[in-house]
């Protein structure tokens, strides 16, 4: 049905307002709240037999143009104009272009979304998903997404996902729980949404994108493929053997898998050992052998790997002496580069092992070329406007006496393991790593290279965080984290951040504290170990590190 025209009547005046029949009702319900100030929660109104509900299907109600509708409710405060008036990127001159791009943006904390924000702004550091939803995007959630997506790189200003949140409460009900009575000064002023649980936002999320088309290979393969069975889903083989009847053949399965778990126990110290935890265990099931009950070992290893790996720190537990969850407190170190061999399948590792050691040589002659060029840089001599050459500082480190010494690697080890880059002068970068790339490629397994989406080395760096703050589990804060060059490197997202993309030694992250945006240094990663009731890591992105 098409969008119609209807009336409103609140506290003797009317307003004009669009209504799509083809939405669900809370859109409708926002679309008043920005005439009157009456919010949502606290919002009735009134239609033929009753009161519209969030869930309420207008095919029944079949309203007509021009109809009126009484809204009833104190209006609280009308939304604020913003303090300075909203620009978009195509009205600014290039000083402010060149500030405005230097941060990405927030997004408003619509009451107890915190774990939306934060989810949000951590998947967009999936640039092949926003290639992927301009390309062809399934109505409901997915266009949702996108559509918020591109406003946030449309503008400067903080977004107020209202649309989004919307899209989410009619997809997943779930997230649109309403605070039980008692449970703060929200429910005593008339209720309000509930904290919900990042993971399961992240987890919802993805799934509602299933049925986003899928990113053609370079030969056009691929094309009839789903985008999060390609870049985000991994196979998961798990073997079970009867400790009790050696002789039982194994019995073996496989499972699509959107994440790999990190249980926490008292004995977990780092991400890996709660991984492998979580990978293997004992379980107790019936033995067609023995004819009972008997223990097997239970052994999984991923029998593929994708481009984008989820990690989930299982932070929340029942607790059946209190009858609810809590939240685990422990200190779990977590890497910035995870090596995901070390949990795949034989069969998986010996495909990857060649083109993963030489990724590894590679990144370290890499960084070699990096220090040299920063030597060089160094080096040269300063001029002023006229073109006369300045002395250099005397605080600054000691040039080297001559451009050989300049362009030489300082480590034979790395002269034996790669390319030399000493005594010569370095060629432009891009020459090294077009010749890499080919490097690696020859060497990349041919099912692995069929398999787009799949990880095709192993490497992983992590791009995203997801943290929640606080002692309880269906309360507390979440804050997003998201690696600054992965959310600049790839232009050809049109919902990536814009600007310049950082240095390749910039290691910074972005910190995303719903609309409040600020840099985190590298260096304080490690604070968000746990450990205590401040943030600590909840959900994690890893991507396969890029060849070239």
């Amino acid at each position: 049905m098409a969008p119609i025209q209807v009336k409103i009547k609140h506290a003797g005046k009317t307003h004009d307002v669009q209504l799509d029949p083809d939405q669900p009702a809370t859109i409708f319900k926002d679309a008043v709240y920005q005439l009157t100030g009456v919010p949502p929660d606290r919002m009735k109104v009134m239609i033929k037999g009753g009161i519209l509900k969030d869930d309420t299907d207008w095919r029944k109600v079949a309203p007509k143009a021009g109809q009126t509708f009484m809204v009833i409710g104190a209006a609280g405060e009308l939304p604020k104009p913003p303090e300075t008036p909203i620009k978009f990127l195509e009205d600014m001159d290039d000083t402010s272009l060149a500030e405005a791009l230097s941060m990405p943006v927030g997004l408003v904390n619509l009451g107890n979304t915190c774990y939306m924000n934060a989810t949000l702004q951590a998947m967009r550091a999936i640039p092949e998903l926003q290639v992927a939803l301009q390309n062809s995007t399934p109505s409901g959630l997915p266009m949702a997404l996108r559509n918020l997506y591109t406003n946030m790189a449309k503008t400067t200003e903080s977004v107020t996902p209202s649309a989004f949140v919307a899209a989410l409460r009619h997809a997943f009900p779930q997230f649109a729980e309403q605070m039980r009575p008692g449970a703060g000064i929200k429910a005593l002023l008339g209720g309000g949404y509930a904290q919900q649980d990042a993971e399961e936002c992240w987890v919802q999320l993805t799934q509602s994108l299933k049925e986003v088309p899928g990113l053609a290979g370079p030969s056009g393969s691929s094309a009839s493929a789903k985008f999060v069975d390609q870049y985000m889903t991994g196979e998961l083989r798990r073997v079970l053997k009867c400790d009790e009847a050696p002789e039982e053949p194994e019995s073996i399965s496989f499972e699509k898998v959107l994440k790999v778990s990190c249980n926490i126990s008292n004995a977990v110290n780092y991400m890996q050992q709660g991984i492998m935890e979580a990978l293997d265990g004992k379980i107790e099931k019936r033995s067609p052998t023995l004819g009972r009950e008997a223990v097997y070992t239970s052994t999984s290893r991923m029998s593929r790997l994708p481009t984008y790996l989820t990690v989930h720190m299982v932070r929340f537990a029942w607790k059946r002496d209190i009858n609810k969850k809590a939240k685990i407190m422990r200190r779990v170190k977590f890497p910035t580069e995870y090596d995901a061999l070390e949990i795949a399948t034989p069969e998986l590792r010996e495909k990857l092992l060649p083109v993963s050691r030489k990724l590894q040589e590679v990144e370290k002659e890499r960084a070699e070329r990096r220090k040299v060029r920063k030597r060089t840089k160094a080096a040269k001599p300063v001029t002023d406007k006229e073109g006369d050459v300045q002395m250099a500082d005397a605080g600054a480190p000691e040039a080297s006496s001559s451009s050989a010494d300049a362009t030489t690697a300082p480590s034979a080890e790395a002269e034996d393991k790669g390319k030399a880059v000493a005594n010569v002068e370095l060629e432009d970068e891009s020459v090294y790593r077009e010749r890499e790339g080919k490097e690696l490629e020859a060497l990349i397994h041919p099912d692995v290279k069929a398999d787009i989406g799949a990880s095709q080395t192993g490497q992983y760096e992590l791009v995203a965080i997801v943290t929640h703050k606080g002692a309880e589990a269906d309360a507390g804060h979440y804050i997003g984290f998201v690696k600054k060059r992965a959310l600049h490197s790839s232009p050809v997202a049109p919902g990536a951040a814009a600007g310049p993309t950082p240095d390749e030694d910039d290691e910074d992250w972005y910190k995303f504290d719903d609309d409040k945006v600020s840099i985190f240094p590298a260096e304080k990663l490690e604070t968000l170990s746990g450990g205590g009731q401040d943030a600590s890591a909840y959900v994690l992105l890893y991507r396969s590190r890029p060849l070239v």
